[in-house]
């Protein structure tokens, strides 16, 4: 049997201006807001008992997960293949940069977003490929709740797996910074309890509870 339900969280704001980048393997640290973002899943998540929880070795994923960790009491673990997106070339510029330093890259990206790899860098195809048969055999060794502080592509990744989406509806998905997305198992579906809920007064009350139920997708 599966864990018991995923709590799936993109990690904090990590955003230094407000300039449009590139941000894979960039490690930044959490801003203020990132911070403020993860001291609330940490009050909000504390009754909770976790089997685990997860994160990417990038400081703004291991940073969210550790302040959670502490209001549960246990040690986050960290996981090198929970790494966001390599972006090669591109990682840290501003999109604007991109497009003049790039020239017709950018527009092929658009093209192929799944399979379009960035110079020395990853595509979607390739880190679906790197992340799902770890997280499967994570999940099918499971006992009990799990906790990922992800990243944005990681976790439209995991979550297209789970529900079954095709990856190339990645994209379809949102996963801004701080926000949470809840999936309950049973022995024959995955319930998509919210996604992408965001910090704040009543974020996990029953309101935001939107159930959808789908067919078992094997691990």
């Amino acid at each position: 049997m599966p864990a018991d339900t995923i709590y799936m969280l993109r990690h904090g704001d990590c955003r230094r201006d407000d300039v449009k980048r590139f941000v894979g393997r960039t490690d930044l640290p959490l801003n203020r807001t990132g911070r403020c973002q993860a001291e609330f899943w940490q009050r909000e998540l504390a009754p909770i008992p976790f089997w685990r929880i997860l994160c990417s070795d990038l400081d703004r994923s291991v940073e969210t997960a550790r302040i959670i960790a502490n209001g549960v009491g246990q040690a986050a673990q960290v996981h090198e293949w929970l790494r966001e997106i390599d972006l090669g070339a591109w990682d840290g510029l501003a999109i604007a940069d991109v497009r003049r330093d790039f020239p017709g890259e950018y527009e092929k990206r658009g093209d192929d977003l799944f399979r379009y790899r960035t110079p020395a860098g990853e595509s979607f195809s390739d880190l679906a490929a790197r992340v799902i048969p770890s997280f499967t055999e994570l999940v099918s060794a499971s006992s009990g709740n799990l906790l990922i502080v992800g990243h944005a592509g990681v976790n439209r990744l995991i979550i297209c797996h789970l529900l079954g989406l095709s990856p190339e509806n990645l994209f379809d998905l949102p996963q801004e910074y701080g926000c949470l997305t809840v999936l309950d198992c049973s022995p024959d579906c995955f319930r998509l309890r919210c996604l992408n809920v965001a910090p704040g007064l009543g974020a996990m009350s029953s309101e935001t509870h939107k159930e959808v139920h789908l067919p078992w997708n094997c691990l």
